[in-house]
């Protein structure tokens, strides 16, 4: 017979109420009571029913992470994280994608399949201004990407224009004078790309280097083909270079292939940082120094914030949280060098001991003479 919520509360001693709070996770519990309740579900085996938990509070206990294409690296790390954090907090995610088409992103948005879910972790790429209204949906919703919606919902970010600035200035202190960008997108205004150009740009202004336009080549697609062509096309027009800011970890990783095949060594002659910090980065040869954008914070966040607007519908009329997520770079062989371990100083080996004389005998007494013992 399967153990009840009432068998745990006769072997806990409280009540059915309280062992109900434990098990949905209410915060406001003195410590022994829930320690009790805990023990008491161990001990007698309790399974929590979660599909009738949910049906009761209206809820499926899954969650959507819509994303443009799992075949880019950043999107499939990033949704591996999403479901990690959506597991710490008794969530399932359903991942769709989107192929970065507004009409898919609409889709995402007000189909048929929201009824699946509790709520959506949204990326899009497709959607602009214009679509503003299209986020206004009857259930929980964060976004994740640029900042070109200003509210009305929850918002997740990356720090994208501090970061090309940073990546910028770190090739600017090596004493990178002629730095390339891969991957530039004309005549969009907003996204990733214009927004780590924006911080490139202002590195450069510091710097008191103009900016060549000759250095900003266009990468519709980031992957590595793409920044492989990309790289090779700079190098056949002739434009002097000294260092490569791939707008993202697959177009500098093309980038790094064709320098190579090229015969020009890295950093020597060209010093290449990316965007990303996916795993990839630390094991190419050489290993790439790249932006971490804080993947690891967004998926968190973004699970965190959504989980907590389900939970309890009074956070609807709260106003919308934006987040940014802190970055870093992560610096590498790809700008400074093969990094050879500091040789430690040999310990002298410890000198043996002297080993110690004998000590003299001492010398045998002289019998007394014949005439003495007289």
């Amino acid at each position: 017979m399967p153990v009840t919520m009432h068998d745990v509360a006769r072997r806990a001693g409280v009540s059915v109420k309280t062992v109900s709070n434990v098990v949905n996770g209410y915060a406001h519990l003195r410590p022994a009571t829930k320690e009790r309740v805990e023990a008491a579900i161990a001990e007698l085996g309790y399974q929590v029913n979660v599909a009738a938990r949910n049906l009761r509070q209206g809820r499926t206990g899954m969650i959507g992470l819509a994303v443009p294409e799992l075949s880019q690296p950043y999107f499939a790390q990033l949704a591996d994280l999403v479901i990690q954090a959506g597991e710490d907090l008794g969530v399932t995610v359903l991942i769709e994608q989107t192929g970065a088409q507004r009409d898919r992103e609409l889709e995402v948005l007000h189909g048929a399949r929201r009824r699946m879910r509790d709520g959506l972790i949204l990326s899009p790429l497709a959607l602009g201004e214009e679509d503003r209204a299209a986020l206004s949906v009857d259930y929980p919703l964060v976004l994740l990407g640029e900042r070109i919606f200003h509210g009305p919902t929850d918002h997740v970010t990356m720090a994208n224009e501090d970061g090309g600035y940073a990546a910028t200035r770190h090739l600017l202190d090596l004493g990178r004078r002629r730095i390339a960008i891969l991957g530039a997108h004309p005549g969009a205004p907003t996204g990733s790309a214009s927004l780590r150009i924006a911080g490139y740009r202002r590195a450069l202004d510091e710097a008191g280097l103009a900016l060549d336009p000759a250095l900003v080549v266009p990468g519709d697609r980031w992957q590595r083909a793409t920044g492989a062509e990309a790289m090779s096309r700079l190098l056949d027009s002739g434009t002097a270079v000294d260092a490569i800011f791939g707008l993202n970890d697959a177009m500098a990783l093309g980038a790094l292939r064709v320098l190579s095949a090229r015969g020009l060594a890295v950093p020597d002659d060209v010093a290449v940082v990316g965007f990303d910090d996916l795993d990839d980065a630390r094991y190419s040869t050489p290993s790439l120094t790249s932006v971490d954008p804080g993947r690891h914070d967004i998926a968190r966040t973004a699970v965190r914030l959504l989980v907590e607007r389900i939970a309890d519908p009074a956070r609807a009329a709260r106003p919308a949280v934006e987040h940014v997520a802190p970055f870093r770079v992560v610096e590498r062989e790809s700008t400074l060098g093969p990094q050879v371990p500091t040789p430690q100083p040999t310990p002298p080996s410890p000198t043996p001991p002297s080993p110690t004389p004998p000590s003299p005998t001492p010398p045998s007494p002289t019998p007394p003479s014949s005439a003495q013992e007289a």
